[in-house]
């Protein structure tokens, strides 16, 4: 592995802009890593090697022309096969777009042109965003770099597997339950779902519209920082956006300091159903906390218990209706058209063979939900329950500045475990999926192994909305106490690779 690759997104970034290293030697360095790589943990659909030195080069030329970079610019970064690209395929992992090249570039991506990123490729993930082990992926399951026989996490799961495997400093992901946070914890790396509505949801392809949020990948906080910096802030072409700035996430980074900050444990994620060794590092890192200086309180948020299943009304409900636009009459894969068969039977036939059976499961669920006579008894309520769950936040944060958890009950799982079994699979996302009911701000930073099994265990910390700064302020206070600990990063590389 080269020492370019080894080196953080802030570092490579000043080595570019002051003209020590070119941004098309730190690109061919990552798509050779990238080449020796993937053929073991599958994270990628694309990789866009002709079109990423083309992007490097015109970085190169940029600052040879005097110009002055930015903190990201030359720096490679994988992206999630979720968000437009007009140079690349845009699947979303499903048959039913397969090789479809979209004509417009969604906004986070344009916003990692404009930072001067380089785009690699696109990751793998879960079908349409939709689970938690990118198993789920029409074309291959993506492996865990701590344990190839392991899932990476999802639904982004393949930007998860690229950043841990040093195949690109950088990634992107969409958080819609947990689908950012919960691959990061398991690989070992740092995840940050923003506020919603703080990053754009433009080109970003729809599973569940309230619930949507881009959010960024590292190895550590200060480059999830940049990185969320640099593609976040309020966009005219999404109307649930937020007209506010961007909150102080690069500064927060650089902060690292959580002396008299109130801390609230969350009282309502532990106990039965938690690995032992997840329990212990979370225990540990609120040990930590205090011993920083913040000031720590158990809190009840009482209906977090039903979360689970409100999103599990809620996501599927959206979903059904966002996924209808897959009909087999303006783009993407078309089936049994010979002439004969009615548009109807077409349609049929196409979303047949399109759509993965997750897909397909969570479409009839919510098409149920929202099917005359039980709209009220299931949408409703479990629209009411999100309201709760918001005052549950609220009444939380009046008490403390964030609140932590462990980001998963478990460590990654292995590939199949879970895969015949629906609901083990969704209890991945028992920690996670309230602050994307809620909408506020939620980051899993890496906090140990555990000792059953040597892999990565996350801690979750959540801010309130436009907190993402109280987010990055104590993942970085965490950050730099547990490598002053280890005598440097967690995550050195991989094991298995």
């Amino acid at each position: 592995m080269s020492d370019l690759t080894r080196k953080t997104a802030a570092e490579l970034g000043r080595l570019i802009a002051s003209g020590e290293v070119s941004a098309v030697e730190v690109t061919r360095a990552h798509l050779d890593r990238i080449a020796e790589i993937e053929p073991k943990i599958d994270a990628f659909l694309h990789v866009a090697e002709e079109s990423a030195i083309e992007q490097a080069r015109a970085v190169d030329e940029r600052r040879a022309a005097g110009e002055e970079l930015g903190p990201l610019a030359g720096v490679p970064i994988a992206h999630k096969d979720i968000f437009t690209t007009v140079d690349m395929p845009t699947t979303a992992a499903s048959k039913i777009l397969q090789g479809w090249r979209p004509p417009y570039d969604a906004t986070v991506t344009r916003r990692l042109r404009e930072a001067g990123l380089v785009i690699v490729g696109k990751t793998n993930l879960d079908e349409f965003a939709m689970g938690s082990s990118t198993e789920n992926s029409a074309y291959k399951p993506s492996r865990n770099p701590w344990d190839l026989s392991r899932v990476p996490g999802g639904s982004s799961g393949g930007s998860s597997a690229a950043v841990a495997a040093y195949a690109t400093p950088l990634a992107t992901g969409t958080d819609t339950g947990g689908s950012i946070r919960q691959p990061a914890a398991v690989t070992g790396i740092v995840g940050m779902k923003p506020t919603y509505g703080g990053s754009s949801r433009y080109g970003l392809i729809a599973f569940a519209s309230s619930l949507d949020t881009p959010g960024p990948f590292a190895r550590n906080v200060l480059d999830a920082a940049l990185l969320h910096e640099a593609f976040s802030g309020h966009d005219p072409m999404d109307s649930t956006s937020i007209d506010a700035p961007v909150p102080p996430v690069v500064e927060a980074a650089r902060q690292a300091d959580v002396a008299g900050l109130r801390v609230g444990v969350i009282k309502e994620f532990g106990g039965e159903g938690y690995q032992p060794g997840v329990l212990r590092r979370f225990q540990e890192a609120v040990e930590l906390l205090e011993s920083l200086g913040a000031k720590t309180v158990e809190v009840s948020c009482p209906s977090f218990a039903y979360a689970l299943p409100a999103y599990y009304l809620i996501a599927p409900s959206e979903c059904s209706s966002n996924l209808a636009r897959f009909d087999a009459m303006r783009y993407g894969l078309r089936v049994g058209d010979n002439g004969v068969r009615s548009a109807e039977e077409v349609m049929a036939l196409t979303r047949a063979a399109g759509f993965g059976p997750e897909v397909k499961r969570r479409i009839m669920l919510g098409t149920y939900a929202l099917s005359s006579g039980y709209y009220d008894a299931y949408y409703g309520s479990a629209q009411k329950v999100r309201t709760l769950i918001a005052r549950d936040f609220e009444a939380a944060f009046h008490q403390v500045d964030v609140l932590v958890s462990p980001t998963s009950p478990t460590t990654a799982f292995k590939l199949g475990e879970r895969t015949d079994d629906p609901m083990a699979m969704y209890l991945a996302d028992l920690c996670t999926i309230p602050s994307n009911l809620a909408g506020n701000a939620a980051i899993s930073v890496p906090c140990g192994l555990a000792e059953e099994d040597d892999l990565p265990v996350g801690l979750q910390i959540l801010a309130p909305v436009l907190g993402d700064d109280r987010c990055y302020r104590v993942a970085a206070a965490v950050e730099k106490a547990l490598e002053d600990r280890w005598g440097g990063p967690l995550l050195k590389e991989a094991p298995s690779l």
